[in-house]
């Protein structure tokens, strides 16, 4: 019988939490790198510890490597950047668009820019593949899976944290707005990258952002309208206490009161900041119960199984791949 080796599949560097976490699979990544102030061509950085399945491809040599599937993540790669640097025939591979966000412009009435019955199209929560119009593509969720840091929740610090990149640039959809009115209630510390132009400390690394996190009272997700932020299921496998927006995939993942606070009245989150100050052992409790849900739903092994099922059945129709049993990943066919 034919050996088969690990799919090698070709992507571009987007969001990096993603792409770290994406790397725990049994897979070989291929990513550009070119110019780095173009999205997706800053090849691996030197945030992530991507292991050595993460190699970086210069972009003119993109159209000389052997590659399995294609993973587009944004609409530019869609439409520009495959015509750009695959070649022809690269460009006939078996093709997986990776959806981060629900849609912006219009929530219910968006057609997705994928409308193609050869291309897989995957969002990252069920509320995202609800609210886009995914035009009948073959369409699947895979729920995000983190890797559970390897520090204890504290919470000696008396203050809440908020972790959000380029927050004066993103307005109130990020929650802008919300953050800045919060703060003037509730003792509230920033970090991220460019955040100190709004009285945020600056960036911290993923890889040391665990350990600095764990130390505050509780998490606060100001965000009104995006996926669900790799940061708040990060600071839920910790234990902190997180505290958010009732919007969007937010509510299926913590319960007011049972294992978080969550509303859409910021002032009721405000007072339940306030106790959460004032009451340790209440912060202990629904951070606890926070991290057994994170831990449930959002383990990066269940995460890796259920993309190394999407790929090998994506994958089905080359002749290496015969034989391979029919796999199935969470969610159905284009709503």
């Amino acid at each position: 019988m034919e050996h088969r080796r690990r799919p090698r599949i070709f992507t571009w560097h987007i969001h990096g939490s993603y792409l770290y976490y994406l790397s725990q699979c049994n897979i070989d990544i291929y990513i550009p790198l070119g110019d780095p102030r173009q999205e997706g061509y800053i090849g691996r950085g030197t945030t992530f510890p991507f292991g050595d399945n993460v190699i970086e491809v210069p972009v003119g040599q993109v159209k000389d490597i052997v590659i399995d599937c294609i993973l587009f993540q944004t609409n530019r790669n869609y439409l520009a950047d495959q015509y750009e640097i695959l070649s022809e025939e690269q460009r006939g591979l078996p093709a997986i668009y990776l959806e981060h966000d629900p849609p912006q412009r219009v929530p219910t009435d968006t057609q997705h820019v994928v409308n193609s019955q050869t291309v897989t199209l995957v969002h990252v929560t069920p509320f995202n593949a609800l609210m886009w119009d995914n035009n009948g593509t073959p369409t699947a969720v895979i729920d995000h899976g983190v890797i559970a840091p390897a520090v204890s929740y504290t919470g000696d610090i008396p203050r809440g944290i908020v972790v959000i990149n380029n927050l004066s640039e993103r307005g109130r959809r990020l929650g802008y707005d919300i953050f800045h009115e919060v703060r003037k209630h509730v003792p509230l510390d920033l970090v991220g990258m460019n955040t100190e132009i709004c009285g945020g400390l600056g960036e911290v690394l993923h890889p040391q952002l665990p350990a600095f996190i764990s130390r505050y009272r509780f998490f606060f997700n100001p965000i009104r309208y995006t996926s669900l932020g790799l940061a708040v299921l990060e600071a839920m496998m910790i234990g902190i206490p997180v505290v958010g927006l009732a919007t969007t995939e937010m509510v299926t993942v913590i319960r007011d009161c049972e294992s978080g606070f969550l509303h859409t009245d910021i002032y009721y989150l405000i007072d339940r900041m306030k106790e959460l100050i004032e009451n340790p052992a209440l912060a202990r409790r629904l951070g606890t119960a926070g991290r057994h849900a994170a831990m449930n739903r959002f383990s990066i092994e269940r995460f890796v199984r259920d993309w190394e099922e999407l790929i090998a059945r994506v994958m089905q129709r080359y002749p290496v791949y015969e034989g391979v049993a029919e796999l199935t990943t969470t969610g159905g066919n284009g709503i």
